[in-house]
């Protein structure tokens, strides 16, 4: 059973932390430090691809745990708890991120933007990309917490 929470918490702590990370430290420092926004976008996008690869492995490991961890100790599955819940929303948002809303980015990005209308939906796709990175943070820190009292209640 340990080895089954410390894989739900770490899937957790890489995920959440590596959101953390990228939206406090790395994307800003990198368009601070950069010539220009256009090299900045150059190490913002791979970086995002990856951090969205683990976010979704991630998201299947906490599911898979908690699949087996419910099997164990109420010997049947529970699928439909909270934490599994939310666990799946965050895996569709970041999922719709990642190839949906970046590979179009990174269309508009190759073509220079050379029109408004380029820029602006350019524009619109980054909002939408930061609002739904923003609420799978909020939706993972959720996580946590009901994680924590679950985990918390078992001992």
């Amino acid at each position: 059973m340990w080895a089954l929470r410390t894989a739900m918490l770490l899937a957790l702590i890489v995920w959440i932390g590596g959101i953390i990370f990228f939206a406090f430290v790395l994307a800003p420092t990198l368009f601070t430090v950069l010539p220009s926004p256009q090299m900045a976008g150059d190490v913002v996008s791979p970086a995002l691809s990856k951090l969205h690869c683990i976010g979704l492995v991630s998201g299947a490991v906490f599911l898979i745990c908690c699949l087996l961890y419910d099997r164990i100790r109420y010997a049947r599955f529970r699928l439909f708890t909270t934490a599994n819940l939310l666990i799946v929303v965050m895996l569709i948002l970041t999922a719709i991120s990642q190839f949906s809303i970046t590979p179009r980015m990174r269309e508009l990005r190759s073509s220079n933007m050379n029109s408004a209308s380029a820029h602006a939906e350019f524009d619109s796709l980054h909002a939408w990309s930061t609002r739904l990175e923003g609420t799978v943070l909020v939706l993972g820190l959720v996580v946590v917490v009901v994680t924590a009292r679950r985990l918390g209640n078992s001992s």
